[in-house]
C-alpha cells in the first residue's frame, strides 16, 4: 500500500450490485468527527482459491467464453474504480493515474497471483473518503449563505477527475450545501440541519472503518464479472447467506426490490401483489430519503445508510404502518419530496395472480367492451405440481379462466397487460402463448457451446383458448418472459404489440454454489457465483437480447428508454440472430397495423388525457437533462413553485376540457388518481381492430409457413 500512498494521500460511495446485498457494514450513527481507523485490508488464501475457481468457470461455462488476458484485465480496472467512486466525488486524478500500473495485471492477480495491488487501491479509496467526509463535517461548524448565485455539479461520471485536493474541497463545500439547502428548504432550521448532516456523514466514516476483507475481495470481483455482463455476479459466503434470508424474507414488509445506489436507497423494482404495488404509490427509480414507524412516528433521515438496516426499518409486523419519504424519479436533488403511508404485510397470492377488468368504450352508437387481463409476473406453484395437486396456482390456467369469463360477457377485444412484468418461470411465457397460437416453437435458447434447442407450446391439443382481436401492452419494465411471450404474439402476427420497447433481457443464468467445487472441507466457504450460459431467441431467429420487443404502435411513457434497459449496460451482451426455425404464421399485420396507427394517432390528439402524458413527460425529460442545481434558495425556491404551478395548471386544463371540477391546490392533485393513459389508448387501439374485423377470427388461421 504504501508505494501508492506515498504518492497520493487523499472516498465512500456505497455501489451494491444486487438488492438485499450490502457491501460495507454500516453501525447506528453518532455525531461529531471520526477517529481514522487504521486496520489494513488484506486478501487471504481463500480469496486466491476463490479466484481460481471464478476464471475457471468464466472460461468453460460462460456464453462469452472470455478469455482471462490483458484486455479483460484493462476492462476491469476501469470497472473497479467506477465501482468505488462512479460519481468521481473522492479519488484525485493522481490516485487514478497510480493505479493505472496494474492495468494489464488483474488477470495474473485473479488467476494466480496475490491480490493485495486490489486491497491497496481500496485503502487508498479509503483513505480519501475518511478526509472528504471529515472535511464535510468541519462545513457543518457555520451556516451556509443561501443568498449567493452558484451551482452545484451533481452528476460528475463525466467529469474530469479533480486535480488537487483543493479542487475536491470546493467541490464538497457545494455538496455539503445542497444537502443542506434541501433540509432547509424542508423547513429544517440549522440547527436541526446540522444534526441530521452530523449523524449521515458520520455514518458514512463508520461504513468505512468496519468494512471487511471479503467486502474488499466482492466488490472485486463483481467489478470482474460484470465486465463479462450485468448479470453476472459474485456472492461472499456471509452475503449468499444474507442473500437467501432476505430473498426468502422478500415477501414480507412493503414488496419492493431494494438497492444503494449514490447513498441513497433506490426502489428497484415493484413485486407483483406486494402493499406497494396495491397502493400503486411508489415507483421503481423512486429514492427513499427517510423512513418513519407508524402514523405520527418520527421521520428518521436514511441517506447513506446500510441497506440492510433501512430495509430492517422498513420492516414490521403485519398491518402495521410504516411511512416513507419519497424523491420521486428523476428529480433534482433538494426537489420537494413526499411522504407516503404503506400497511405492511406478505404479498398475496391473490394479489400476485392475474386479474381482469372490462374497458367500454361508445363508438358509433354502440358500447365496445375491451376485455383487460393484467399479468403482473409469470408463476407456478411447482411445490403443489409435484404434490400432484391439479388445481395449482399458474399464470396460464387464471388467464385460461378469466378469457372464459370475459368471453362470457361478450367482450370485442382483450388486452394482455405485461406493463412492469418482469417474467418469472419460462414455462409459463411458452404454455401462455399456447392460448392464443396453434401447435409450434415459442422460443429457442442457445448455449455457449452454441447448441441451440427450442420450446414449443406445451400443449399438444391444437386449440386455441382465444380467437378475437388481441393486443399486448408492454413497457420498458416488461422483461424476460414477458418479452417471450410477446415476441411469439408478434411473430406469430397473432396481435399487435403496444406501448413502448421492452427491457431486453435475453439472457439465461445459472448459479453456481463454489464450495461444491473443492475436494478439502476446510477450503469451503468460498460463496456463490451467478454466470449468464445462454441467450433466447425469437421464432425469427432474432435475439430478445439488448433491442427488447419493438411494439408495432408506440405509445408514450415516463420510463426513459436511457435511463432504464439492457441497452444501458455498457457490458450487455449483443443482439444478434440465429436461424429462423420453422413455425406457422399468421397472416402480415403491416397494413393493419399502419391502419391503426393513423387511426390512434388521428384521435389522441383530440384526445386531453394523452395531451396531459405528452406534457408531462416532457416537463420530465428537462428535468433529467440538468446536471446542475442553483445553490441560492431564492431560485430554488421560484423553481419548485414554478414546477408544482405547471403539475397544478397542467391537470386542470385536462380537468377542464373533460367537464370536470378544477383543483384548488397541489394537495387535491396528490389525493387525485392519475388516468391510465397507455391502458385507455391501448383499449381504443383494440376497439379498432375489432371494428376492423368482420368476423373474430384469429389471424393464425389463414397461416403462412416460416422456415
Amino acid at each position: 500500500m504504501e508505494r501508492i500512498l506515498k504518492k497520493l494521500l487523499t472516498g465512500v460511495q456505497e455501489r451494491i450490485l444486487l438488492a438485499a446485498i450490502a457491501i460495507w457494514t454500516l453501525s447506528a450513527a453518532s455525531t461529531g468527527q471520526t477517529v481514522l481507523g487504521d486496520e489494513h485490508l488484506a486478501p487471504d488464501a481463500r480469496h486466491e482459491k476463490i479466484g481460481q475457481l471464478v476464471t475457471e468457470f468464466i472460461q468453460k461455462s460462460h456464453y462469452k467464453q472470455a478469455s482471462v488476458d490483458d484486455d479483460l484485465s484493462s476492462q476491469v480496472l476501469d470497472r473497479y474504480i467506477k465501482a468505488l467512486d462512479s460519481n468521481r466525488m473522492y479519488l484525485l486524478e493522481s490516485d487514478v493515474a497510480a493505479f493505472e500500473q496494474y492495468r494489464y495485471q488483474l488477470d495474473d492477480m485473479v488467476r494466480s497471483e496475490p491480490l493485495d495491488p486490489v486491497f491497496e487501491m481500496f485503502d487508498v479509496y479509503r483513505t480519501r473518503v475518511r478526509e472528504r467526509l471529515n472535511f464535510a463535517l468541519l462545513q457543518l461548524e457555520a451556516e451556509p449563505d443561501f443568498s449567493v448565485d452558484e451551482e452545484y455539479a451533481f452528476d460528475r461520471e463525466e467529469l474530469p477527475w479533480a486535480t488537487t485536493t483543493a479542487e475536491l474541497d470546493e467541490i464538497w463545500r457545494k455538496r455539503v450545501k445542497n444537502d443542506a439547502l434541501g433540509l432547509t428548504l424542508a423547513e429544517k432550521d440549522w440547527e436541526e440541519t446540522q444534526e441530521i448532516l452530523n449523524k449521515r456523514y458520520t455514518r458514512f466514516l463508520k461504513r468505512m472503518d468496519q468494512a471487511k476483507s471479503d467486502d474488499v475481495f466482492e466488490t472485486f470481483m463483481n467489478a470482474f464479472a460484470h465486465t463479462l455482463d450485468p448479470h453476472s455476479s459474485y456472492l461472499s459466503p456471509r452475503n449468499s447467506e444474507e442473500y437467501r434470508i432476505q430473498m426468502s424474507l422478500s415477501y414480507f414488509g412493503i414488496g419492493a426490490s431494494l438497492q444503494i445506489e449514490d447513498d441513497y436507497v433506490m426502489v428497484i423494482n415493484i413485486i407483483p401483489g406486494g402493499p406497494a404495488a396495491i397502493d400503486g404509490i411508489l415507483q421503481p427509480k423512486d429514492k427513499i430519503t427517510a423512513v418513519a414507524q407508524g402514523e405520527d412516528g418520527e421521520l428518521v433521515d436514511v441517506i447513506g445508510w446500510r441497506l440492510d438496516d433501512v430495509v430492517q426499518m422498513i420492516r414490521g409486523p403485519a398491518d402495521t404502518v410504516v411511512r416513507l419519504q419519497i424523491m420521486s424519479a428523476g428529480a433534482l436533488p433538494g426537489a420537494e419530496e413526499k411522504i407516503i403511508s404503506v400497511t405492511r404485510n406478505q404479498v398475496k397470492l391473490e394479489e400476485q395472480a392475474a386479474k381482469s377488468e372490462i374497458i367500454t368504450l361508445p363508438r358509433d352508437g354502440r358500447d365496445w367492451s375491451i376485455g383487460v387481463i393484467e399479468v403482473p409476473s409469470f408463476y407456478r406453484d411447482y411445490r403443489a405440481l409435484s404434490n400432484g395437486d391439479k388445481d395449482y396456482t399458474s399464470t396460464t390456467k387464471d388467464v385460461k379462466r378469466l378469457i372464459g369469463e370475459l368471453e362470457e360477457q361478450g367482450i370485442d377485444g382483450l388486452i394482455i397487460d405485461l406493463r412492469n412484468n418482469g417474467g418469472g418461470h419460462l414455462t409459463e411465457a411458452t404454455a401462455l402463448s399456447g392460448l392464443f397460437i396453434d401447435n409450434g416453437p415459442v422460443v429457442q435458447l442457445r448455449n455457449s457451446t452454441g447448441r441451440i434447442s427450442r420450446l414449443d407450446d406445451p400443449d399438444p391439443v391444437p386449440r386455441v383458448a382465444y380467437n378475437g382481436p388481441l393486443g399486448v401492452l408492454v413497457n420498458r419494465y416488461s422483461a424476460s418472459a414477458s418479452e417471450i411471450f410477446a415476441a411469439a404474439i408478434q411473430d406469430y402476427a397473432r396481435g399487435v404489440i403496444i406501448g413502448q420497447q421492452t427491457f431486453g433481457k435475453g439472457t439465461v443464468q445459472n448459479l453456481y454454489s463454489l464450495d461444491q467445487y473443492v475436494r478439502n472441507p476446510e477450503d469451503e466457504g468460498l460463496g456463490q457465483l451467478t454466470l449468464t450460459i445462454g441467450k433466447y431467441y425469437r421464432v425469427t431467429g432474432e435475439s430478445t437480447q439488448h433491442r427488447g420487443v419493438d411494439p408495432d404502435i408506440s405509445l408514450p411513457s415516463h420510463i426513459d428508454v436511457d435511463v432504464v434497459g439492457e441497452s444501458v449496460r455498457d457490458s450487455a451482451l449483443p443482439w444478434d440472430t440465429i436461424r429462423t426455425t420453422k413455425f406457422r404464421a399468421g397472416d402480415p399485420l403491416e397494413t393493419t397495423i399502419s391502419t391503426l396507427t393513423a387511426s390512434h394517432i388521428s384521435r389522441s390528439k383530440d384526445d386531453p388525457d394523452f395531451q396531459y402524458l405528452v406534457e408531462g413527460i416532457r416537463d420530465i425529460e428537462e428535468v433529467r437533462a440538468r446536471k446542475t442545481v442553483a445553490l441560492n434558495i431564492d431560485k430554488r425556491r421560484v423553481e419548485r413553485e414554478e414546477s408544482m404551478a405547471r403539475r397544478l395548471e397542467r391537470e386542470n386544463a385536462r380537468r377542464a376540457a373533460l367537464d370536470l371540477e378544477p383543483l384548488a391546490s397541489m394537495e387535491e392533485l396528490e389525493d387525485t388518481e392519475a388516468p391510465d393513459v397507455q391502458l385507455d389508448q391501448a383499449a381504443g387501439i383494440v376497439t379498432d381492430l375489432a371494428e376492423m374485423s368482420a368476423v373474430a377470427t384469429a389471424p393464425a388461421q389463414t397461416a403462412r409457413i416460416v422456415q
